[in-house]
């Protein structure tokens, strides 16, 4: 697919004649801006990313275990109406998956009226038995969601990934927005760009909000599997911003049901876990016995009511791509409303006229891993060698129901930074979606991922991929 066919999010279809309407201040600062000075920027950017150590692992590559990732000084704009829109539609979305996940551990009444297939979710590697019948502090399940968005034309918006575990990617949000600021400041008095600064704190009230009945004055904790995790940056950063300890499963303990934390001074209670650990490695007395990331009797803990754990366990059954699938049906049935945000046009390969059609179009197709993330188990048909190919069609032969297929979407393009001066390369959309006892909260902004490659449409840092600032504008302001 070729980046001149897609829709620009600055320029839309005009191809750089004319920007959208309430852009147009930063197409005459991408004007007026000397390539010299770009250069200078960019640089400038690396050198603080790389001083401040914003890192990210990727496993399995031992040659740059730990890399900076790149970052590009050219933010990507949603009006004060897109914003308005994708706002809805997300608070839609993430309402329904709560009500989902606590249906399907209760009294699973979706899957008796058939709308979603009983061994779909029971037979599901990330359905969850030891949470059945248990309901966490206030009912809330999926405490913070990262919900993949594309674009592909001015009112076309799709989601491309439901992220109900343990999404990454918001201290880059943060870390980008204070780049900016600090280095293209006149873009912050021409443009009315609404602030994202306010996220930690609304996590850890988030997090508080949803304590056990009981805890007036909670305490909070980030459990963390360590410095070798890839998104570990990430960790010690909101637990610095929170102004909450980062800890590790040894520094915790519980002791008939209740959680405390060792510390210098003595134990402390806990009364909110915010767990960047896999439901498999929580507690090696429920899950993997050879677990050495958590904490024996946490499970017993969060059983009892004692403890919250955020994002609660099993809610992995919520972002599993054949799931997935399911959400506009999901959608209506739990808000009963018109969904707001639609998906990508999805095929289930367990279904065997699915399988047929994507068995034929496995070179224009994009095929996904049902429970992969981070770009790994995918093919994209049109990029993939003959090898590559082969090899996914021997595997979708022996285990169909373990992929889904979609089409490879024109994903919207934002001018980008490159060794040959400024050019368009498709992007993707990560916002950050927090529920909380007192309803759902969305801070202005997210993570914008940049397949740095021409024509590539692999966004992932794992891939190769970069990130840009989002700017959300101000509602009834007009750029300067």
């Amino acid at each position: 697919m070729a980046a001149k066919a897609a829709f620009d999010e600055l320029w839309g279809a005009s191809r750089g004649k004319a920007a959208r309407p309430g852009l147009e201040a930063l197409a005459t600062w991408l004007g007026d801006t000397p390539p010299g000075e770009f250069d200078r920027r960019q640089q400038a950017a690396e050198t603080a990313f790389r001083t401040l150590g914003i890192t990210f692992n990727v496993y399995g590559d031992d040659e740059a275990a730990e890399r900076i990732i790149p970052f590009d000084i050219v933010p990507r704009i949603f009006t004060d109406r897109e914003w308005a829109r994708l706002s809805a539609g997300l608070e839609q979305r993430v309402r329904a998956i709560n009500a989902f996940i606590e249906d399907v551990y209760g009294p699973r009444r979706i899957l008796a009226d058939g709308v979603v297939p009983a061994d779909i979710v029971l037979g599901n590697p990330q359905f969850c038995v030891a949470v059945a019948g248990a309901r966490p502090p206030h009912g809330v399940y999926a405490h913070i969601c990262g919900i993949d968005l594309v674009r592909t034309g001015p009112e076309d918006f799709h989601v491309l990934e439901d992220n109900a575990r343990t999404p990454s990617g918001v201290s880059y949000m943060l870390e980008n927005r204070e780049a900016m600021l600090r280095l293209c400041p006149e873009l912050f008095d021409i443009l009315p760009v609404r602030p994202v600064d306010s996220y930690p704190e609304l996590l850890r009230d988030t997090l508080h909000s949803v304590a056990p009945p009981g805890a007036r004055d909670p305490r909070g904790v980030l459990l963390t599997p360590g410095h070798y995790n890839s998104a570990f940056y990430e960790h010690s950063f909101l637990a610095d911003n929170m102004g909450i300890e980062l800890v590790e499963g040894s520094d915790l303990e519980v002791d008939d049901d209740i959680v405390w934390m060792r510390t210098i001074e003595g134990r402390v209670r806990v009364d909110v876990i915010y767990r960047r650990i896999d439901d498999d490695f929580l507690d090696p007395l429920v899950f993997r016995r050879d677990s050495m990331l958590g904490v024996p009797g946490l499970m017993a803990a969060y059983l009892a009511g004692n403890v919250t754990l955020a994002n609660a366990p099993g809610t992995g059954i919520a972002d599993d791509k054949a799931i997935y699938s399911y959400m506009p049906e999901i959608v209506r049935y739990y808000t009963g409303e018109e969904v707001k945000l639609p998906n990508v046009e999805t095929w289930r390969c367990r279904e065997p006229e699915a399988l047929r059609y994507t068995l034929d179009n496995l070179d224009k197709l994009v095929v996904k891993l049902v429970d992969g993330s981070g770009g790994y188990g995918m093919l994209v048909g049109p990029t993939a060698s003959k090898n590559e190919i082969e090899r996914f069609r021997a595997a979708l032969e022996a285990e169909p129901h373990r992929y889904i297929a979609q089409p490879t979407l024109a994903l919207s393009t934002v001018p980008t930074l490159t060794d040959s001066g400024l050019a368009p390369r498709h992007v993707d959309f990560r916002p950050f979606v927090l529920t909380g006892a007192d309803g759902v909260t969305i801070v202005p902004g997210g993570l914008t991922r940049v397949a740095l490659r021409e024509g590539s449409l692999v966004v992932n840092s794992s891939q190769g991929g970069g990130t840009k600032d989002s700017f959300v504008l101000a509602p009834g302001k007009e750029p300067a």
